[in-house]
């Protein structure tokens, strides 16, 4: 009887090779990269080394399986940054190893920097033990990256320049990848530069096109390579949102959903589905985003934005950097941030997956100047989306809930200081309690503290007589939240205010709450403030309701 090998390929150190730089063509060219690296890389060494003789799953067509189809090697699934192959058993794991060395040496050579991990099970016999299999070679990966010691390059004799990226020996300059500005760059960076360099076809923005941009009218707009395109007013305003989403319990998901399996085709065939799916709810919900922003650019929605225009170019304020899948960061114009982080969370939880349970999922939005670091100000996004995450593991556990979606954001006008806790601690604890009610729920029905009421008191302080066009009476108001309930009682009565009072949360069981602007804080059985977040907000907050009736995209519309 016939043995097989599994082999797990992975990455390691994949945040900082991507978000390492601070600008933003690298960051698009390393994000290209690592999905070749698992992707693209993995079925071509398969191809070289197996020819016909190996089944790589494709749309309508015929399925084939390694043990009853005199295979060599099938592709189980790739998928969030990691890939699973079986190999039929040759001497000493002779087929899975030589696949090993044809990968690590395409990895080394186009995409210099970023490091693989891999692990080969035992030779078994088919039955249902591929489902352990998996999960064992997962805690060996896991093992891999806690001990792998990192090699230290060679920086370079006296007479060398350095790259500004990577501080490594530079290799080359930055203007012959079609980049304006001239600077030294290491190898590292000329790969990633070639990949979205347009005398090399610039393979990254094509990918882009062709899975988020397809079939939409894109027209004639161009999908930035640098934040300075990214729809700013000049003079007005120079801000830019990095947008981090994370899908919620993924890993435990396809664990469950595959140890309900009871064969090792049927596990094959349930991972390859599920796999498949959440990638496809990835890239539909992304497409969902992509299509609200062209509206927009087009001036077919409710709200006027300025979009960058130059040498004839128009330049969408919207760039998709890491996507498919549960996983996804792009980056948009700063006025942006909240709303397309909120609607591709509602998008995505409208997707269907193989295991038939709901999407959910958590985002971090960090809004900084235009030119602000942006390796901090991606490290910042994915602390706030931590916080959300923590924010719905402690309320399922306070309510016994299942999961839900959440948000966090921080809006940093100048540099940031210290953790994003040490932040709050510092800026937004008052006598009274705390200033800010954030993390949000995206949808609850008895929390005030959602997504869309929260909405809706911003788009009140823009629009309403009592508060638009009266900056300084906003800005009053602001102050007197910091000094509690009781002065902000008197601001209302001085300003008239004491019969409509403060924008009100629909969900908002406490009167105090909308006629004080703070209430007790359930969760942390402190007091807070439903209003300060808000006010912050008003100039980063803009509704993406259409010109007709103001509603979303149909439920039915659907994409190829």
């Amino acid at each position: 009887m016939s043995k097989y090998i599994a082999t797990l390929i992975d990455t390691t150190g994949i945040q900082p090779y991507i978000f390492g730089s601070n600008r933003l063509r690298e960051n698009i060219g390393a994000s290209y990269l690592v999905e070749q690296a698992t992707n693209g890389w993995v079925k071509c060494a398969l191809r070289q080394i197996f020819g016909e003789n190996v089944y790589i799953p494709k749309p309508e067509q015929e399925e084939k399986c390694i043990e009853h189809d005199s295979l060599d090697a099938e592709l189980v699934y790739t998928g969030g940054g990691n890939a699973v192959i079986l190999f039929k058993n040759r001497e000493d794991k002779e087929s899975a190893i030589k696949f090993t060395k044809r990968l690590s040496k395409r990895v080394l050579q186009e995409a210099p920097g970023l490091k693989i991990v891999v692990a080969h099970s035992e030779p078994f016999e088919w039955g249902n033990k591929l489902s352990g299999i998996v999960d064992s070679l997962m805690k060996e990966l896991e093992r891999k990256k806690r001990e792998y010691n990192p090699s230290v390059p060679l920086l370079g004799l006296g007479v060398t320049a350095n790259c500004l990226s990577t501080g490594l020996s530079a290799v080359d300059t930055s203007d012959r990848y079609s980049v304006t500005t001239s600077y030294p760059v290491s190898r590292e960076i000329v790969e990633k530069l070639r990949a979205v360099d347009p005398k090399n076809k610039a393979p990254a923005n094509q990918e882009l096109k062709d899975t988020i941009f397809k079939n939409l009218p894109l027209g004639n707009y161009i999908v930035p390579y640098d934040v300075d395109d990214l729809g700013r007013t000049e003079g007005k305003s120079s801000y830019m949102a990095i947008v981090h989403a994370d899908g919620n319990g993924m890993s435990d998901r396809f664990k469950e959903h595959g140890r309900k399996c009871k064969t090792d085709r049927e596990y094959i065939t349930a991972m390859r589905e599920l796999s498949k799916t959440v990638n496809q709810a990835g890239v539909n919900a992304l497409k969902k985003v992509a299509q609200r922003v062209i509206q927009l650019a087009d001036g077919k929605l409710q709200e006027q934005f300025a979009i960058t225009e130059r040498d004839g170019e128009k330049y969408l304020p919207f760039r998709p950097i890491v996507y498919g899948g549960d996983d996804v960061t792009f980056v948009c114009d700063g006025r942006l941030g909240l709303s397309l982080a909120a609607l591709y969370l509602k998008e995505f939880a409208d997707q269907q997956v193989a295991d038939g349970k709901d999407l959910t999922a958590c985002a971090g939005i960090a809004i900084v100047k235009t030119h602000y670091p942006f390796a901090r100000a991606y490290q910042l996004s994915e602390s706030l989306c931590r916080k959300a995450k923590n924010f719905v593991r402690s309320e399922k556990e306070r309510l016994r809930i299942s999961d839900f979606s959440a948000l966090d954001w921080h809006i940093a006008p100048s540099g940031l200081l210290g953790s994003i806790s040490d932040i709050r601690q510092r800026e937004y604890q008052v006598a009274e309690g705390n200033l800010t009610m954030r993390p949000l729920y995206l949808h609850s029905d008895s929390d005030w503290r959602n997504w869309d009421d929260f909405s809706e008191v911003v788009h009140e302080f823009n629009t309403h007589p009592d508060w638009t066009n009266r900056r300084n009476k906003v800005i009053a108001l602001r102050e007197q939240l910091r000094q509690g309930s009781e002065k902000t009682k008197q601001f209302l009565q001085v300003y008239g205010l004491n019969e409509n009072y403060l924008p009100r949360f629909s969900k908002s069981k406490y009167d105090n709450l909308y006629q004080s602007g703070w209430t007790e804080d359930p969760r942390t059985n402190t007091r807070v403030c439903g209003y300060f977040d808000a006010i912050e907000a008003m100039e980063f907050h803009i509704p993406l309701k259409e010109k007709t009736d103001g509603d979303l995209l149909p439920e039915n519309a659907a994409f190829e």
